[in-house]
């Protein structure tokens, strides 16, 4: 099952604010998700939503499914989980958030492509 790695997260968003020379204010500005959650999101104590972390990875400019793994570590958060489910309920959970997440990563890439493809007439 993929597991939204707390960690990962936490170390991306930190770089990569610091790379684009950010404060957290800025980015709390740039992503309308409050500066408070941001340093909580870099400190491992916030699981963001699946909007705020769009938001996150459109300004910050890394690829949201980078941050998600495959079960393991003990500091993650697994998506979609619900004790309620037998495995093969689980599973079809866990495929569909991969084809969620596919989704909106081709409609991202076919936004960006249309963008330039149009930009450039």
């Amino acid at each position: 099952m993929q597991k939204l790695s707390v960690e990962k997260l936490a170390n991306t968003v930190k770089n990569k604010r610091k790379e684009k020379k950010m404060t957290q204010e800025k980015l709390s500005e740039a992503t309308g998700i409050n500066r408070v959650i941001i340093g909580r999101i870099e400190q491992q104590k916030f699981v963001p939503s699946i909007n705020q972390l769009e938001s996150l990875s459109e300004v910050l400019e890394f690829d949201m499914t980078d941050m998600f793994v495959e079960k393991g570590g003990n500091n993650s958060f697994i998506a979609l989980r619900s004790e309620a489910l037998n495995d093969r309920e689980k599973q079809g959970v866990d495929n569909l958030f991969k084809m969620m997440l596919t989704l909106k990563q081709q409609i991202l890439m076919r936004s960006k492509h249309e963008n330039e493809l149009f930009g450039q007439s």
